[in-house]
């Protein structure tokens, strides 16, 4: 399914990159948010950034505050003003979460990532089941527009993953255990009682379904999987027990504001270490030097994951993710570098809720 890049991507990188920044920093076309910006900056970006490098160089970190404390509507590009948005929420437990809007950013992602998987896996028009965060998550109708943009319908079980990372943080493990069960039993009667031949769900979900139902009797052919960590022993494990090396696993990284990072498939020489790369030119992933931001680490090296998006109805750039992760070469068919191993930033230093989404 995956087929090599033409092209010098490093230049269609760069050419996606300037339209972009004229997009948003135009007048004609711009959002208040970057043309306010700009303003106060005293330096115009049109000009001066023709490059990854110029952005880098030019750009400081976006701030998640600005996504929690701003009116939503600071963001609307004037050739998207008069046009109902959508509202989509991410991470946080407790207070005003971080909020993205959008149009179709989220239907361009998906109908890219549906050419990356295969259709022995995920046939056309055989249905589909989510079980997953979905509210105000961009992700559920993310979900569904790829199962009806291959032909298929979709089946939801609902969770929320704010409750369970509360819970946990209140070290009330059975309150979250008997919680994960009620979700888990709920897709286990889908299972059992429609032709569902599509699952995406949490690796730790998944894992719970697997105690549940065999996945492969049910029906299921194809795993689509993102959300929280993977090592490669959990990888290992979810392949031989869950999956039975007969389900195909399509491992992601991605967010509400990034859009969706795919992995390459897995060989023996990875020993179950999965490595996503983004979905360049639209986002740019790269791994940095926590205390020293502007400087790549060296490929095998652990950093923090730094994105920037590059969209018409989304520009952020140098957002410092609340991952850490290793980076990776370039792999066909991608020219660019990928991200391994994802997991929260300082996991080793210091105890992180994660939850199960």
């Amino acid at each position: 399914m995956l087929k090599p890049l033409t092209g010098t991507t490093s230049d269609q990188l760069e050419t996606h990159l300037r339209e972009i920044i004229r997009w948003h920093f135009s007048p004609e076309t711009g959002c208040p948010f970057w043309l306010d910006w700009a303003k106060k900056a005293g330096w115009y970006p049109v000009k001066e950034v023709n490059s990854l490098a110029d952005l880098v160089a030019k750009f400081p970190h976006f701030q998640d505050e600005w996504l929690r404390d701003l009116q939503p509507e600071v963001w609307v590009p004037m050739n998207y003003r008069g046009r109902p948005f959508n509202i989509f929420e991410t991470g946080g437990t407790t207070g005003m979460p971080k909020q993205r809007i959008g149009w179709d950013d989220y239907k361009t992602d998906y109908e890219e990532f549906s050419a990356k998987i295969s259709d022995d896996h995920f046939p056309r028009g055989g249905a589909w089941l989510m079980v997953g965060p979905t509210g105000p998550r961009r992700l559920r109708l993310a979900i569904e527009h790829l199962a009806n943009y291959r032909g298929s319908s979709c089946y939801f079980v609902d969770l929320d993953p704010r409750w369970v990372k509360k819970v946990i943080a209140e070290k009330k493990a059975e309150v979250a255990r008997a919680y994960m069960d009620h979700v888990v039993d709920q897709a286990v009667i889908l299972l059992k009682h429609r032709k569902i031949s599509a699952l995406f769900t949490t690796p730790k979900l998944l894992e719970a379904l697997g105690e549940k139902i065999n996945l492969h009797e049910a029906g299921i052919r194809g795993v689509f999987c993102g959300g929280t960590t993977m090592t490669p022993q959990h990888v290992r494990f979810l392949l031989e027990e869950v999956l039975e090396n007969r389900i195909g696993f399509y491992p992601t990284y991605g967010n509400t504001l990034m859009g969706l990072a795919a992995s390459v498939p897995l060989r023996p020489e990875d020993n179950y270490s999965i490595t996503y790369y983004a979905p360049q030119p639209r986002a740019v992933l790269r791994v940095v030097n926590p205390n020293q931001t502007s400087q790549l680490v060296n490929y095998g090296e652990w950093g923090r994951v730094e994105l920037t998006t590059l969209t018409k109805e989304f520009f952020m750039p140098r957002f410092l993710e609340r991952d850490e992760a290793i980076r990776r070469p370039p792999r066909q068919p991608y020219a660019w570098d990928g991200v391994a191993e994802v997991r929260p930033f300082g996991a080793m230093e210091k105890t992180i809720v994660e939850g199960v989404y």
